[in-house]
């Protein structure tokens, strides 16, 4: 990906930095909100009816008052209809690829504007369906997850997401060389993520670092600059106070995450000790919530199921192998506490280790002390959705079989 490594190489990359939701549109809505998604209301997927409970929170809003105008352009998955967002102009598309989307933004950026400019840019890419295998080398020595098996299946679908990363680049550079081409670049704070982790089985929809790393670069005027690299924690609902904060903008009261800037500007070596995470629905009910240090991650689970929740990871390959092995049938434990420093697979649950009781009980009363302060549902017990959502039922090996419509 030359264009995304040339951005990196111009602005600064989060090597640890984290979505708030696993999950498509509740991952979207805590970037655009500043808030979790036990604060904002997304806890399932727009296009299944689920909406946030103000859509004055999203960012367009607040940027609306410093004199920005807004365009959309892309992927968004926050709402059934787009137009309910709040942008001033939403571009309807037939899809969301790059061949379709980067015109568009390209189109936009070299009109004159008298007006600051918020543009989001939503490409699919890299979410399921992926390309084919873009070359026959990829098929064949792609390196596959560590936490799936090496196999000609596994390999086969890794080369399919790296063809489709590479169509992502393109629209990236695409967009970059219409930015720099208008003059506009060395004026804009170009941010650049991704939702969640990538569509494979252990990843997206989990709460593993492979479900909440995210890509994060920042990229314009300093102290965005530099071509750096950050280790500390940074979560994505950072990225909203960060922007104010950059911009001179009052903060609104009912953001949740912290600025950057001190991180950025050398004060400090950390904004945070610690970043949390939930997911409640996806296709279907799995109500989760984690918390992660630089040294640890504490994961619990609620609901009624103890094995994988199938809809809610992607079908492909790699999911169909390990479901011919007996994936299906493999319990979760309830509670799971990881090392990082040596167990960064998170594949040695330390839960019930005599030596790490009292480490539990710290991320543990950690964990629900965050869930009291943002007031969290599963306090109370079961999430129940709201009239008019679409769910599978756990039990379904796929988001593709028939769903249930909430009274």
């Amino acid at each position: 990906m030359p264009n995304v490594q040339a951005l990196a190489d111009q602005g600064v990359l989060f090597r640890q930095a984290f979505c708030a939701a696993p999950t498509c549109s509740a991952s979207r809505a805590c970037l655009l909100t500043g808030q979790y998604g036990q604060t904002n209301g997304m806890l399932g997927l727009a296009h299944r009816g689920w909406s946030l409970r103000d859509y004055s929170h999203h960012i367009v809003h607040t940027l609306r008052g410093a004199g920005y105008s807004s365009v959309l352009i892309g992927e968004q998955h926050i709402s059934k209809d787009p137009e309910a967002i709040g942008y001033d102009e939403v571009f309807k598309i037939p899809t969301t690829h790059v061949e379709t989307v980067a015109p568009l933004a390209m189109e936009v950026l070299r009109r004159g504007h008298e007006r600051p400019l918020f543009l989001s840019v939503g490409f699919f890419e890299t979410h399921r369906e992926f390309l084919g295998p873009g070359s026959l080398r990829d098929v064949h020595y792609s390196q596959v997850p560590p936490n799936l098996p090496d196999t000609r299946e596994v390999r086969a679908d890794m080369a399919g997401l790296k063809a489709s990363a590479r169509s992502l680049d393109h629209g990236v550079g695409l967009v970059l060389n219409a930015l720099d081409e208008t003059g506009m670049g060395d004026d804009t704070l170009v941010i650049f993520t991704t939702d969640h982790g990538m569509p494979f089985p252990g990843a997206k929809a989990t709460l593993y670092d492979r479900g909440l790393g995210v890509f994060l670069i920042l990229r314009g005027r300093y102290p965005f600059d530099g071509g750096r690299v950050i280790d500390s924690l940074v979560s994505h609902i950072d990225l909203f106070p960060t922007v104010c904060e950059f911009l001179g903008i009052e903060r609104p009261h009912f953001l949740q995450g912290v600025s950057l800037l001190p991180l950025l500007h050398g004060e400090v070596p950390a904004v945070r000790d610690e970043v949390f995470a939930g997911s409640t629905w996806h296709a279907a009910y799995e109500p989760q919530r984690a918390v992660r240090t630089t040294r640890y991650k504490y994961i619990r689970r609620w609901g009624e199921k103890h094995t994988p929740v199938l809809p809610n990871t992607d079908d492909g390959p790699s999911k169909d192998l390990l479901l011919r092995y007996g994936w299906d049938q493999h319990e979760i434990p309830r509670e799971e506490l990881f090392d990082l420093i040596f167990d960064p697979n998170e594949a040695n649950n330390l839960a019930s280790d005599p030596g790490h009781q009292s480490t539990l009980a710290q991320l543990r009363e950690r964990l629900e002390g965050w869930m009291r302060e943002t007031d969290d549902p599963l306090l109370a017990g079961r999430v129940d959705p709201p009239p008019g959502v679409e769910l599978n039922d756990p039990g379904q090996r796929s988001s593709t079989e028939q769903t249930t419509r909430v009274g």
